[in-house]
């Protein structure tokens, strides 16, 4: 499967069941210069609700260093909510750190809300991890 903006291709990589019970399915994309070989980055979609995916978002992605400054993930996630409303996703859920100002700019940039800056449970596996805090925005995509 590919998605395309004539900008970025979303190339799909794999998607599976994973999680506790595989409860969650995940769609990991490449994110390439439209129409080349060079791949800037990935994104995930991660489908369905929880407090573990209410930390960690509904979608993850990464734009490789000398790529950033583009706009790249923020066209990534244009590219991945139409795909997410065909899987009856209502909203999504994206965090960032709170320091992570391209993140941030990324999800202010997008048509959504933010929610809240709350910190990270205990018990979730992103504290294990060291993230303390996150930044929780809602798209709605139905």
């Amino acid at each position: 499967m590919r998605l395309s903006d004539q900008i970025i291709d979303l190339v799909l990589v794999t998607h599976s069941k994973v999680g506790w019970l595989r409860r969650y399915t995940w769609y990991y994309f490449d994110i390439y210069l439209h129409n080349t070989k060079t791949r800037i980055g990935y994104i995930d979609l991660r489908i369905g609700y929880s407090e573990y995916l209410y930390y960690l978002g509904n979608i993850g992605y990464r734009i490789e260093e000398p790529y950033r400054g583009h706009s790249y993930a923020f066209l990534a996630c244009q590219l991945i909510f139409p795909f997410a409303a065909k899987l009856k996703q209502p909203y999504l859920i994206i965090t960032c750190d709170p320091n992570n100002i391209p993140s941030r700019k990324t999800l202010e940039k997008l048509p959504g809300t933010f929610l809240e800056e709350a910190p990270v449970p205990k018990h979730h596996p992103l504290y294990k991890q060291g993230e303390r805090v996150k930044r929780i925005y809602r798209y709605d995509i139905l």
